[in-house]
């Protein structure tokens, strides 16, 4: 050693440390932007289009996965994020398993929310709506949906997501619209369409029929009546008392034709002895009034009423009674027999054991009214929510409110039959009850029912083209043969199925698909004439849907009259457009197949797109359009609370890519369990980025101990290759097969989390750290430095593609930065990992091995926290082990390099002095090393000043340091 440190020699030059111009900060905001122009540059269809030539080259088998449309209407939201995030990970995640994928995104254009924009327009323009041509109305619906498409398209880009986007659908697509009608045609050919009369849920404020889809359920605060039908025949009990029902819809008392009871339900007639005293009002009842109730309910009518004393006169049996109408003494309109009809539907849990029953405003009404013969389905209220002039005494009055500021509130009529119910003396009582009430999901208002002739799909009518099969039985078993994720997604969607009513294809509205066909005006068929078909679809192909209502009649029918013909001009419900998207987008092309692979979307399209899609393509091919149905559930706020505009508590996915990079999202929506209901916020996105910091961490660390490796560096043989590399490759066969798995059955989590636990635990902690000594001192052509890096090689190589699904940025950065010449990261496809890789004996080895580590890890860090050592490299550690297999895994290993210390002796029994509860049969006598300290690697050992070239070193660093001089000659 020399004499005069001042004169020691500087060895930091001899030592290989990590380098790489790979930063430890992303600056994702800044750097995925250029990344995307990189892939942009690729090829006309930017990387999308350049992986797919690449696999198609390849000969890569076809995987399509089919998009479901989002609404092109206003900005992305975090939902929106979340689902086409997931799609780029199986388009992505499948070209890595090596397949050639088909993706076109698409987008729903048709329906209200964009009639009521455009709507808006034209009024603050000073024109109502019926001031402006249909075809300017259309126009102006489409330039809106164009613009829209071309905004969100970027913002989905800009999230990396991959797609054909220079070929995107658009269901208002002049070839789309044509599709749309071709498959419309095809269930009038097969006789599965029909036009009926019947209730339907009705909004008065989009003046249209809705959908059980398009439905969704609020608590309102309804009034509630008990109304008195007089007995007008029957027994002679009954005869003279009065049936009394109750009802949460007053205005429907004027469209009532009947009242219905069950057969098995007990009812009786009880005589009024006594009222309530002291009351603010005067009740409507009075002694020695009859009234027919349920024996069940009979106690809870009376109270509503006021009845403080009655008495039961005796049981009625209501089969043949008829009544008369409540308001029959104002108006002879209403003088008619009102029947007692007999239904299931009926029950005594609540209200009187009767149900008022007006057929043109409720599906249970319509039903038992049709069961019992009757055919006329009284037409009360019009389409916009106000009694037709023909309605006595209410003629005009609104239901709902469709203008103005009280637009979706309830209307003056409820009010105004109860004052003329009272007015006949037929009101027994009156209240307020909270209940669960249907609305529209769009404009958020009320809806009723309404009789209205609308064209309806039949859900079970035996059809030729099904194999005599109903479009139900046909539905239930495609969903049989489907493939769910979660399973519990075929429960749903069949429940629905099972129960639903025939489908409901037709609304009254501008903006949309026409319902092409002409109905014969004297027999009410529709014309079935493959002529005529032919041409009504070669004009919309040519001028889009304008060109069904805006070219005469005699441009279709060709030899048929056009005066006896009625043109259709309802148009198609919006899921029946997006229910035939995969007709128009993935069948029939060369670089597709029919069905898809895959239909991905939110958990609320079981009754929607999933739903629409399922019976269209059963009801016009046999089967469902897609053979595997992947759903996730809805992004809440960090509460788990619904996010709302109006609480505030909103994560904008572009706020988001602009604060912290699109890869933060990603990587978000790689680690949440997307099956359930997933958490979104500040406190979230914070652990979000720890896990990439984590990430980037090891990429960086790989890149700078990597820098420079070659071919002739590569250790070839396996033999050859350490204990501790021999588990690192054992670990990453396992990781080859748990990723492929997971990304087969599209668990993105199960890719990600093990991956991030690989990276901290069993590199960063196991691997680098041991390693690192021999990567920086080692001389370079040393075997164990040669066999670190040769697996840190395959590490990379694997790490790159395994996360570039997910973390697509970030890994593209990684590769580009290795190997800037190589091209695209997600060109590559997952590597074969040698089958030699696998060692169960190596994994379980590693497993003892870190069992003892634990123990002489705690030994150490009481000896720093009493600061007896300062580093590891200062101790000298004797391990007892008490159990034989522990210490035989420690053979072939040096446990000084397994603890990170300068020397370490292992010995059977265990006499040390730490030990731990954990780990039993281990314990640590930590000493502190002898010798000196090496001036280059900093170990601590009796041979360091032995080599006289390098007093300063140990063996091993002069050894390198010489190598290294020799080098430099």
């Amino acid at each position: 050693m020399a004499d005069d440190a001042t004169t020691a020699r500087d060895y930091r030059e001899t030592v290989f440390l990590p380098d790489t111009p790979f930063p430890m900060r992303g600056g994702l905001p800044k750097k995925e932007p250029e990344i995307l122009e990189g892939w942009a540059a690729l090829s006309p269809k930017g990387l999308y289009g350049a992986v797919r030539a690449k696999r198609q080259a390849d000969g890569a088998p076809l995987y399509v996965l089919h998009d479901g449309p989002p609404y092109a209407n206003g900005a992305i939201h975090i939902g929106h994020a979340l689902n086409k995030t997931l799609k780029d990970f199986v388009v992505r995640s499948r070209f890595a398993l090596g397949y050639d994928v088909d993706y076109i995104p698409g987008w729903d254009c048709h329906g209200l929310p964009i009639e009521w924009k455009i709507e808006e327009k034209f009024r603050a323009q000073g024109r109502r709506k019926d001031e402006v041509p249909a075809e300017e109305f259309r126009r102006e619906c489409r330039a809106y949906a164009g613009g829209w498409i071309e905004a969100q398209k970027t913002e989905f880009q800009r999230l990396g997501v991959l797609g054909d986007w220079w070929n995107r659908y658009a269901t208002m697509d002049f070839t789309s619209e044509a599709t749309i009608v071709a498959e419309f045609h095809k269930f009038l050919s097969s006789g599965q369409l029909y036009r009926g009369s019947k209730p339907v849920m009705w909004s008065p404020v989009e003046r249209t029929a809705l959908a059980d889809a398009e439905i969704e359920y609020h608590d309102h605060v309804s009034p509630t009546i008990w109304v008195k039908f007089p007995v007008v025949e029957g027994s002679d009990v009954a005869v003279g008392a009065s049936v009394v029902i109750w009802t949460t819809t007053p205005w429907t008392i004027p469209a009532n034709r009947a009242v219905s009871y069950n057969p098995d339900v007990a009812y009786a007639a009880y005589e009024v002895t006594a009222l309530e005293e002291n009351l603010e009002f005067a009740p409507w009842s009075a002694p020695g009034d009859r009234l027919i109730v349920a024996e069940k309910l009979v106690d809870d009518v009376m109270k509503a009423a006021k009845v403080a004393a009655f008495k039961k006169i005796e049981s009625v049996d209501c089969e043949g009674m008829v009544l008369a109408h409540p308001l029959a003494a104002l108006d002879t309109h209403y003088a008619f027999a009102v029947p007692m009809l007999a239904g299931d539907h009926v029950t005594d849990d609540a209200g009187t054991g009767f149900v008022h029953t007006a057929p043109g405003h409720g599906a249970d009404d319509y039903n038992v009214w049709l069961a019992h013969g009757h055919r006329e389905i009284p037409d009360t209220v019009d389409p916009d929510g106000a009694y037709y002039p023909h309605v006595p005494m209410f003629a005009g009055l609104k239901v709902i409110e469709t203008e103005g500021k009280k637009t979706g509130k309830f209307g003056p009529a409820n009010g105004a039959v109860m004052d003329k119910l009272i007015e006949a003396g037929a009101l027994l009582a009156r209240g307020r009850v909270e209940h669960s009430y249907p609305h529209s999901w769009r404009s958020k208002a009320p809806v009723i029912f309404r009789n209205t002739p609308q064209w309806f799909i039949r859900m079970d009518h035996a059809v030729d083209s099904l194999g005599g099969k109903t479009l139900r039985e046909t539905a239930v078993q495609a969903i049989a043969d489907t493939a769910f994720h979660p399973d519990a997604g075929r429960n749903r969607i069949g429940a629905m199925v099972e129960t639903r009513p025939d489908w409901l294809i037709s609304r009254q509205r501008n903006w949309g698909t026409p319902l092409a066909m002409f109905v014969d005006k004297h027999t009410g068929h529709p014309l079935n004439d493959p002529a005529v078909n032919a041409r009504i679809l070669d004009a919309i192909r040519e001028g889009g849907a304008d060109a069904w209502f805006t070219r005469p009649d005699a441009d279709f029918l060709g030899a048929h009259d056009p005066a006896q013909y009625e043109k259709i001009t309802d148009i198609l419900d919006v899921w029946f457009d997006s229910g035939c998207t995969h007709a128009f987008t993935i069948e029939g092309r060369d670089d597709s197949h029919w069905p898809a692979d895959l239909y991905l979307e939110g958990s609320d399209q079981h009754r929607g797109w999933f739903q629409s899609s399922l019976l269209e393509g059963c009801g016009s091919r046999g089967r469902a359009p897609y053979k595997a149905v992947l759903t996730h559930g809805f992004t809440q706020d960090e509460n788990g609370e619904k996010m709302s505009k109006s609480k505030g508590n909103t994560v904008e996915p572009q706020t988001i890519t602009k604060e912290s990079g699109a890869e933060i999202l990603r990587l978000w929506a790689a680690m949440v369990d997307y099956s359930e209901d997933q958490r979104i916020g500040k406190t979230i996105l914070a652990t979000t980025t720890d896990a990439y910091r984590k990430l980037r961490n090891t990429t960086r660390y790989l890149l700078g101990a990597l820098a420079g490796f070659d071919e002739a560096e590569r250790v070839t043989d396996y033999a050859d290759f350490p204990p501790l590399e021999k588990y690192i490759l054992h670990r990453l066969w396992e990781l080859d097969r748990d990723v492929r798995a997971a990304y087969e059955a599209y668990r993105f989590s199960d890719v990600v989390r093990p991956l991030i636990e690989f990276c901290q635990g069993d590199l960063s902690t196991l691997f680098f750290d041991i390693r690192k000594d021999s990567l920086y001192c080692d001389r370079p052509d040393a075997i164990r430095r040669r066999a670190y890096r040769t697996v840190l090689d395959y590490v990379f190589e694997r790490l790159t593609i395994w996360l570039s699904p997910l973390t697509s940025f970030t890994m593209e950065e990684a590769w580009q930065t290795r190997f800037p010449e190589a091209g695209s990261n997600s060109l590559r496809v997952i590597p074969v990992t040698p089958a030699q890789w696998k060692n169960d004996a190596e994994a379980a080895r590693w497993v003892k091995v870190e069992t003892v580590m634990s123990v002489v890890t705690g030994a150490l860090e009481v000896e720093r926290r009493e600061k007896r050592i300062g580093s590891a490299l200062e101790a000298a550690p004797v391990v007892h082990v008490a159990d034989a297999e522990l210490l035989a895994a420690f053979e072939g290993l040096d446990p000084a390099e397994v603890f990170r210390t300068s020397a370490a002796t292992l010995v059977a029994g265990d006499a040390g002095a730490f030990r731990t509860d954990e780990v039993k049969g281990v314990s640590v006598d930590p000493k502190l090393a002898e010798g000196a300290k090496c001036a280059r690697s900093w170990r601590i050992l009796p041979e360091v000043g032995t080599d006289p070239r390098y007093p300063e070193l140990s063996l091993r660093d002069a050894e390198a340091v010489a190598y290294w001089d020799a080098q430099r000659g």
